[in-house]
């Protein structure tokens, strides 16, 4: 589990709000068949405007960052690059995009 207090100060990123620093950023629980769900907080904060629909991901972890731009560069054909694919401060090849359809999808690549 993280927290938002653990992302690190970055360029152009704002300051997290001392309120929120202990929010969860990234939590995980394995479930059977080796799926896992994940979740986090989404303070109005840092930007986040929930509404019903746009509240959760599909999240993909393709085992090769080929692969893995494969498969985003093919859902987000007619529809939106949120983040785009770039090595995170956690170790990932990691990205988000919203398809054609509104449904959003999470890519993490963990590929040594």
């Amino acid at each position: 589990m993280g927290r938002l207090g653990d992302i690190p100060a970055g360029e152009g990123m704002p300051e997290i709000a001392e309120e929120d620093k202990n929010l969860i950023m990234h939590i995980e629980l394995s479930i059977l068949g080796g799926h896992v769900l994940m979740g986090t907080d989404a303070p109005d904060s840092r930007g986040f405007n929930l509404n019903i629909g746009n509240n959760f991901y599909i999240g993909l972890e393709p085992d090769t960052r080929v692969e893995t731009k494969r498969l985003f560069d093919a859902l987000s054909v007619g529809g939106e690059v949120t983040m785009d694919l770039q090595v995170t401060f956690w170790g990932a090849y990691y990205g988000t995009c919203v398809d054609k359809f509104g449904i959003q999808w999470m890519f993490n690549c963990y590929e040594k």
